[in-house]
């Protein structure tokens, strides 16, 4: 997410438990004593709306924490290009006139992604899901004691202006075709930003990093050779670990309903159904391991308003799903 989702309950829809990577400010490490004096060292903030970390370990603070100054500067820089309530962002402009001229390349690039991703699952994942967000966001600010959502009327008319085929991308221009449309990079753009992040420090010669920017992405192992460790949250106690996966090298992101709704009884998650308008209730959670963040954010989202049956052909053995049912207990891979 780009924002805290407007007025929505919550901060955020991803609770990644970093088991090895949060462990305070710049530290030693305490195994073998590196020949150049390798160290961790660690900053801790938010971005994007959420909870985020960088875990560096390089022989060099001073470069170590260049670094880290440059990674918040990307990070700034692309929420300037992908906010919802920025309205100098490049995205706010868009949605505002329907159409942008000389649209930033990133904006180009991770839109793109987005509407391959809308074919490649049958509109599971849609970026011109935003009219019907806001609407939900509307009727719960209005009325935040409300049993029900709004009307199948108001949820039909708005549904008339979401659809991913809509979307029209020539050159450097950006056009969204039908009146009212609207397009948000929520469910893909932590994770194209989390690899922006590591792109940076890729290129900057570090080998050993474990980044959360909303996603975790892994550039390499720990010098020692030890994986990275991030714990799954269970969704209806976000505090224990359900599950561990070790990261050497890949990306994993978590998408779940329970992190966020529009209602604060909790019955409309923010997770929306492009094809019927109505919030989505498929799993309480899915986490997804991939080669890139960008990958694994947008096939999250996608899968959590998607059967599991749909899961193995989206997924096409490049990824891997682990999923989480909305009645609780223990979850599964797909």
């Amino acid at each position: 997410m780009i924002e805290a989702k407007a007025k929505a309950r919550s901060v955020s829809r991803r609770r990644f438990i970093a088991i090895t990577a949060a462990m305070g400010a710049a530290s030693a490490l305490p195994r073998r004593a590196a020949a150049r004096e390798l160290k961790t060292y660690i900053w801790n903030g938010v971005a994007l709306g959420a909870q985020a970390s960088l875990s560096l370990q390089h022989h060099d603070g001073s470069e170590a924490r260049s670094a880290i100054e440059a990674c918040l500067g990307e990070v700034a820089r692309l929420e300037a290009i992908f906010s919802l309530f920025q309205p100098e962002s490049a995205l706010a402009r868009l949605n505002a006139t329907g159409r942008i001229d000389a649209a930033p390349a990133d904006l180009r690039v991770l839109l793109a992604e987005a509407l391959g991703l809308a074919a490649r699952t049958d509109g599971a994942f849609d970026p011109t899901i935003q009219p019907l967000w806001a609407l939900y966001a509307r009727h719960f600010n209005a009325q935040p004691s409300a049993s029900h959502g709004p009307s199948a009327v108001e949820i039909e008319d708005t549904h008339a202006r979401v659809g991913w085929q809509k979307v029209a991308i020539d050159g450097s221009c950006i056009e969204l075709l039908a009146p009212g449309m609207a397009v948000t990079l929520n469910g893909i753009a932590q994770g194209y930003i989390t690899d922006k992040v590591g792109e940076l420090l890729n290129a900057r010669g570090f080998e050993h990093v474990l980044v959360n920017m909303g996603e975790q992405l892994a550039l390499g192992p720990k010098w020692e050779g030890d994986a990275w460790r991030v714990g799954i949250a269970d969704p209806n106690a976000p505090s224990r670990v359900l599950e561990t996966v070790a990261l050497g090298r890949g990306a994993v992101a978590t998408t779940g309903g329970y992190g966020c709704s529009f209602d604060a009884a909790g019955r409309f998650p923010h997770l929306i159904d492009a094809k019927t308008g109505g919030c989505a209730r498929v799993w309480a959670s899915v986490t997804v391991l991939a080669d890139r963040a960008t990958v694994a954010d947008g096939l999250s989202t996608a899968l959590s308003v998607m059967p599991a049956e749909r899961a193995p052909a989206i997924l096409s053995g490049r990824a891997r799903a682990y999923v989480v049912s909305v009645d609780g207990g223990a979850g599964r891979w797909l």
